[in-house]
């Protein structure tokens, strides 16, 4: 196993990687940025490291203080978590040169696939469905047009580099094509430095389905199944679940072997994730997430695999311990993003201090959180706050625990989205299983309604 890994992240990624570290007898190093030298991932890991001012550009996004801190510390692996720098190429590339295991997939595995529409070429020529649309970027607004005419109307303009719903506009109308490629253009460049789009049938509220892939060092490639991610808010997760409710027997087996297909057909390496959206009877590729996800932890309620463990053990250089036959699946989890929002303030962030924190415990109950009494959260990162995961024997079971979880859950000082997460365990909609991706914009202002309805705006329930 690897003797020291750095940590190129923070909050409550950063303390799990730390922890699994600790586990499994590897030394760990914390890099952290000035606003947060006080924050739990500091604490726990052996040794921290100030790498910039608090801004991610002079920090979190500062390649040459990562490397520098991990060559100084004597780590032989970095472990970039998600977001940040975990699906940046350039930096997968630096480690690679510097003699340090980076732990994710190959620079060149990374770059190809986090360009969505190569990856949508790979997939395609290894007979994986995709959305339909352009071959690759589309060079000219002209193409744009004939594009979207082929495919038909509404269309999605995306970043060819992007994710996370940022560079993403609808065109309905050939007349809406020219602002929506410029907008997202635009946006896409600020965000990735790259202004290159590419153009897809938009598929009005499919559901979102995505695979949990592990692959080793030596071809080996197996899936852990499904999780349902299309409770989301903007493009932004806010639950997910696993198993999906509503999916086939014959579906899910279809996708898991695409899924493993898609990921030999990249050459892939560690974890990922492999995501397609799911119409009726058809799904569609749509990108593989090079790295960890946020939702990993429902994975491994059900399977009983852990995945971070995985990560280091294939970094190691050792195999997968277990072949797709040795996968057996248990139970139903549920996972709440607990972010640190207003909800009736647009969801805009909620920093500021902890005055009190109580986490849920109890049979099937699991918590990742960087939070603790007394600490504060930065308004210069994501609102992210703790993860609430629960399993049952079914899929209701899991549901009546994550109203208990959540109900138990006490964050003074600041707003969450806790409440809304609640709620949504008691619509009639979710529960039936049948949701899709317009979930939250449908049922959103009656959430907020019967929220407000119940006294959600006296601060003494908050």
């Amino acid at each position: 196993m690897l003797n020291r890994v750095l940590v190129a992240n923070r909050g409550e990624i950063a303390t799990r990687i730390i922890r699994e570290c600790k586990d499994n007898s590897i030394e760990t190093v914390a890099v952290y940025s000035e606003a947060d030298k006080n924050s739990l991932h500091v604490i726990l890991a052996d040794r921290g490291v100030c790498i910039g001012a608090a801004p991610s550009s002079q920090s979190y996004l500062n390649v040459g203080n990562i490397i520098e801190s991990a060559k100084n510390t004597g780590c032989d692996g970095i472990h970039p978590g998600f977001g940040f720098l975990s699906e940046n190429p350039d930096f997968a590339r630096i480690c690679e040169e510097e003699g340090i295991e980076f732990i994710g997939p190959s620079p060149d595995v990374i770059g190809k696939l986090g360009d969505k529409s190569q990856a949508k070429k790979t997939m395609r020529a290894a007979g994986v469905p995709v959305v339909p649309g352009s071959e690759g970027a589309v060079s000219t607004m002209e193409e744009a047009r004939q594009i979207a005419s082929e495919v038909g109307f509404p269309v999605l303009l995306k970043a060819a580099a992007g994710g996370g719903g940022r560079g993403m506009r609808v065109a309905e109308t050939l007349e809406e094509i020219e602002s929506a490629y410029n907008e997202a253009s635009m946006e896409a460049e600020k965000c990735f430095d790259d202004g290159r789009i590419y153009v897809e049938k938009l598929i009005r509220n499919p559901r979102h389905v995505e695979f949990q892939i592990l692959a080793d060092k030596f071809g080996n490639v197996i899936h852990l199944g499904e999780r349902n991610c299309s409770i989301q808010r903007r493009n932004q997760k806010m639950l997910e679940e696993a198993p999906d409710f509503a999916l086939s027997e014959e579906m899910r087996i279809s996708m898991g072997t695409d899924a493993v297909k898609a990921a030999k057909a990249a050459g892939y390496e560690n974890a990922g994730t492999v995501e397609f959206i799911v119409n009726g009877d058809d799904y569609y590729f749509i990108e593989m997430n090079t790295r960890l996800q946020v939702e990993h932890p429902i994975t491994e309620m059900i399977t009983g695999v852990n995945i971070v463990r995985e990560q280091l053990r294939i970094a190691s250089g050792l195999p997968l311990e277990f072949a797709q036959e040795d996968i057996k699946f248990s139970g139903h989890a549920i996972e709440c993003r607990i972010n640190a929002e207003d909800i009736f303030n647009d969801f805009s962030p909620s920093p500021g201090r902890v005055n009190f924190l109580h986490f849920p415990v109890g049979n099937q109950v699991r918590v990742e959180s960087a939070l603790y009494s007394g600490c504060d959260i930065s308004p210069f990162y994501d609102s992210m706050a703790a993860k609430i995961i629960v399993c049952g024997n079914t899929r209701l079971e899991a549901v009546r625990r994550m109203r208990r979880a959540l109900e138990e859950t006490v964050i003074k000082g600041i707003k969450t989205t806790l409440p809304i997460q609640h709620l949504i365990m008691y619509n009639r909609e979710f529960l039936r299983g049948n949701y899709d991706t317009g979930f939250v914009e449908k049922n959103m202002a009656e959430l907020l309604k019967l929220y407000e309805e119940a006294g959600g705006k006296d601060e003494s329930l908050q």
